[in-house]
């Protein structure tokens, strides 16, 4: 089975894992000792095997695979975990979604995966879950039942792969931008320059640094523009000053500063070493 989440809830309503049963937990009354209780809807399906949920204590419910439990808030469950078996559960917090795959080997847990989703547009989920809720005064529907948590998992789907776009499309933002400075580092750029090339705003522009790329926009920006620096004082015999501003750096005694810095050397000892170290290869 594969442990990715939206791949998982996909094969949900596709009908590869066809859903079968629909249980519903209490929505009151106390939780026994050691069972599961959160403030926030959810629900947990069965994906393999088969585990044994003491609802009640004198009816224990025996799922098997395709089979879900709707545990409503402040509700719970409490799950005998006696044979090898793999779980989805979902939580309809007020503000993400929580998705958690857990497997039972027999002996311990694995965590396959864990994923959050921001819940955002039209409350379809929400009204979802309400409907869901009144149904639980009539668990003998369970076509019905069916149809509301496909819905359900479908609304889940639309979600995950929205933010799978928005991460690709930031992600080529992102390399977009730092091909644009790799071309024009020589220029007097700035965040708030290189935002407004991008329409985006500066503050944008440092999250998508901060989120995609090893460096933030400054450092980035610096180092491009130093390794650009010692190509010029190992290809040339430039000035010091004039390789600052060759490479965009207005003020030269910063980009010594930098340079020093970053090389633990001065721009004219980088230089010398640089060349020393060259003549000693050519004359070994």
């Amino acid at each position: 089975m594969k442990n990715d989440i939206h791949s998982v809830i996909s094969g949900l309503i596709e009908g590869s894992t066809a859903l079968k049963r629909i249980f519903f937990t209490p929505s009151s009354g106390p939780a026994p000792e050691l069972a599961y209780q959160v403030d926030f809807p959810r629900l947990e399906i069965l994906l393999e095997g088969e585990l044994e949920d003491h609802l009640k204590p004198d009816a224990p419910v025996r799922l098997r695979r395709g089979d879900t439990l709707f545990v409503p808030a402040r509700g719970w469950n409490h799950p005998h975990w006696d044979t090898p078996a793999t779980t989805l559960s979902i939580l309809f917090g007020k503000q993400q979604l929580g998705f958690s795959l857990l497997h039972w080997d027999g002996e311990r847990f694995h965590n396959l995966s864990k994923q959050h989703v921001a819940r955002r547009g039209p409350r379809t989920g929400s009204f979802l879950l309400q409907a869901l809720s009144e149904l639980s005064m009539q668990p003998q529907e369970q076509q019905t039942a069916r149809f509301i948590v496909a819905s359900l998992l479908s609304h889940c789907a639309d979600l995950l792969g929205s933010q799978i776009q928005t991460a690709s499309r930031s992600q080529a933002l992102f390399e977009a931008v730092r091909a644009y400075i790799d071309e024009n580092y020589m220029q007097p750029l700035t965040r708030e320059s290189v935002a407004q090339a991008f329409y985006i705003s500066p503050n944008y522009l440092s999250h998508l640094f901060q989120k995609a790329g090893a460096m933030g926009f400054n450092e980035y920006l610096n180092h491009t523009r130093l390794e650009q620096a010692k190509a010029l004082l190992k290809g040339y015999d430039m000035k010091v000053k004039e390789v600052a501003h060759a490479c965009g750096f207005v003020d030269s005694n910063y980009f010594c500063r930098l340079f020093r810095k970053n090389t633990e050397r001065s721009p004219s000892e980088y230089r010398r070493q640089y060349h020393s170290q060259l003549t000693e290869k050519e004359l070994s």
